[in-house]
């Protein structure tokens, strides 16, 4: 199979110069390196910088030996520090999802390379690249120690598990973590052993899915699979996260064909055909399995190698068709009001939607990749209004709030249970799949803020985050509160004639009144100063009109229930307002013990009194406040009329 394949792609990596023109994108990201974050001017320092610098403090804080230690471990590599014997330091074990007798272990590891490069891209900072270079040289000495091209921080065994289709946890999920990782280590940092342990690792991979190995996995008799392509869809059901995208980001930096084929091996035919075919009845699955899948379709199509082999499509004749239709039913039908979705990490029937506001709605994990799949959709038809208004809901709403301001430790769900609270990591002793990508989440603040044409002479302003953008020959200097208040003020000087495209937001307009973006011409120096309205507005469940959020321009609005019952807790040890680490998953079907008085709050919009900037005070007496500044309380955030 892996044979046929190769052939396809060699064949496929020949047209890729070619179709550049074809699959060229309309709007590009200014990157990283081109824009800083501000604090408000004469103010105090902005959300968005306070996240990043609680972020780069935690990932900073781990030693790299530390992070090492299960990959040593499985490398058979000495440390010197192994059972504490050797009188020097011992090393303090990960706990949680990076515990030795976890299987996806290394997924955090992978977070934390692609967040160190991140920063560094993104702040300059040595410190971020020698913590990377530092992470990325022990990784590849395991991997040379274990000299067949794999390397992980769990035995390859785990892998021979999911061929044989017997119990094991994502070890593919873990292996896309590490990649993904890699391959921003070499394209923000430079580190170029990064691309070397991703060659290596796809040369194993190539043999470990070749057709010689996956026939030892067929019966010929009895109930297993009889083909070796049933053994590699019976393999597919196992969560394997975006492995397929990182594979293709592997090719366009090797245009090694054995990187094509090991991507289009995890092409899912029982998840994705169906959405070929135009159905987009989600069911119950499982949320986030979807979009990385959708993610590696996208990414196939940025670099023009056509369908996969494996495909079956038939209303859509490209990934691009496919996976903006996929997208825009999902936002339109599936989020809640934060901008997350699912319950249990499960969709559900949008027509039930009231009944699924539990205290395991919006695993982080879903936002933070439906955000990613929205930049690259919109950097396909920047004219869609839909995919920053998306965009910014869930960025404003879920991710800027998911960390705890004093520790910065992240929340899993985001609950829209009506008393529940945002329930919080340990610092080294949970490590889900949320804690890892949070450590990318609020190192990217900067990422989406401006875009540009490829021809450069058209610049986007998307997101209202005080920044600075210097790119060559242009300055813009992006002054606002925002989200506390409408105010944008931009500074641009340019050394040639430039249209800037400043964003008109949904909620700063009456339906049916707006353009996508108001243009500005510009040639040395301009000064746009904007004021966008911001008002108190409702939005419905589908399925009861009387439930409602409560929004103040993007901002959803939280009110404020009180502690009782909850206990501080501490992020070392947990309880309270923390995890418990030593419960197994205790964050999962978390008994908030909701007080009864508190299980349901009714509210009349038009009765608030405002007290305060982005403060209003209910009838009732209880404080309302955005819910990304509700931190260590109780609240509601769906509403009863």
């Amino acid at each position: 199979m892996i044979r046929k394949l190769q052939k396809i792609s060699a064949l496929c990596s020949l047209l890729v110069i070619a179709l550049t023109e074809v699959w060229a994108a309309r709007a590009l990201p200014f990157s990283l390196a081109e824009v800083r974050l501000l604090d408000i001017a004469g103010q105090s320092q902005s959300p968005w910088r306070r996240n990043q610098q609680l972020d780069s403090a935690w990932i900073c804080s781990f030693p790299t030996s530390r992070l090492l230690h299960s990959f040593r471990t499985t490398a058979g590599a000495w440390t010197a520090y192994e059972g504490g014997y050797s009188g020097r330091e011992k090393v303090d074990k990960l706990g949680g999802w990076e515990s030795l007798d976890c299987d996806l272990r290394g997924h955090a590891v992978g977070h934390l390379l692609s967040a160190y490069a991140l920063m560094y891209a993104n702040t300059g900072s040595e410190v971020f690249r020698l913590k990377g270079d530092s992470l990325v040289q022990g990784i590849r000495e395991c991997q040379l120690l274990m000299g067949t091209g794999y390397v992980g921080a769990a035995p390859e065994g785990l892998l021979k598990r999911n061929l044989a289709g017997t119990s094991v946890w994502a070890p593919w999920y873990t292996l896309h973590k590490l990649m993904a990782g890699l391959v921003l280590q070499y394209r923000l940092a430079g580190n170029s052993t990064a691309l070397d342990i991703c060659r290596d690792f796809t040369a194993w991979a190539s043999r470990f899915l070749g057709e010689e190995n996956l026939s030892a996995y067929v019966h010929s008799a009895g109930d297993g699979p009889q083909t070796v392509e049933e053994v590699r869809r019976r393999a597919l059901r196992n969560e394997f996260g975006g492995i397929g995208e990182s594979f293709y980001d592997i090719f366009d930096l090797t245009h090694d064909a054995n990187a094509l084929a090991c991507a289009q091996f995890f092409y899912h035919n029982e998840k994705i055909d169906p959405l070929y075919a135009a159905n987009f009845d989600m069911g119950t699955q499982h949320a986030n399995t979807f979009l990385p899948k959708v993610a590696a379709e996208l990414r196939s199509y940025e670099l023009g190698v056509g369908l996969n082999p494996h495909a079956t499509p038939e209303a859509f004749s490209s990934q691009l068709l496919m996976a903006d239709a996929f997208w825009h039913e999902l936002t339109s039908k599936h989020i809640l009001a934060p901008g997350c979705l699912s319950d249990k990490e499960h969709f559900f029937d949008p027509a039930e939607t009231s009944k699924h506001l539990t205290g395991n709605t919006g695993e982080t994990c879903c936002t933070y990749n439906l955000l990613k799949l929205t930049r690259t959709l919109y950097s396909y038809d920047p004219s869609d209004p839909a995919f920053f208004d998306y965009y910014e809901r869930a960025l404003v709403n879920h991710i800027l709030g998911q960390q705890d301001p004093q520790t910065g430790m992240v929340h899993y769900f985001l609950p829209m249970q009506t008393g529940a609270y945002k329930l919080y990591s340990t610092y080294d002793r949970s490590f889900w799949c949320c804690v890892g990508s949070s450590f990318e989440s609020h190192a990217k603040y900067a990422e989406s803020i401006y875009w540009h044409s490829p021809q450069s002479d058209t610049v986007y302003v998307n997101l209202f985050i005080p920044s600075q953008l210097q790119s060559a020959g242009l300055a813009i200097k992006m002054q606002t509160d925002f989200p506390a208040s409408g105010r944008v003020d931009l500074t641009i000087d340019s050394d040639k004639r430039v249209v800037v495209m400043v964003r008109q937001p949904a909620w700063a307009h009456k339906a049916g009144k707006r353009k996508a973006y108001k243009s500005f011409v510009v040639k040395g120096r301009k000064v746009l100063r904007l004021n966008y309205p911001m008002a108190l507005h409702t939005e419905s469940t589908p399925d009861d009109a009387s439930r409602f959020a409560l929004f103040y321009g993007p901002v959803l609005l939280a009110g404020q229930l009180g502690t009782e019952g909850i206990g501080a807790g501490d992020e070392r040890t947990g309880r309270g307002f923390f995890s418990d680490p030593s419960r197994h998953n205790d964050y999962y079907g978390f008994d908030y013990r909701v007080p009864e008085e508190i299980s349901a709050v009714h509210l009349d919009p038009s009765r608030l009194m405002q007290t305060a900037t982005l403060e209003w005070l209910t009838p009732d007496g209880i404080i309302v406040r955005p819910l990304y500044a509700t931190h260590r309380q109780r609240y509601v955030s769906y509403w009863n009329k």
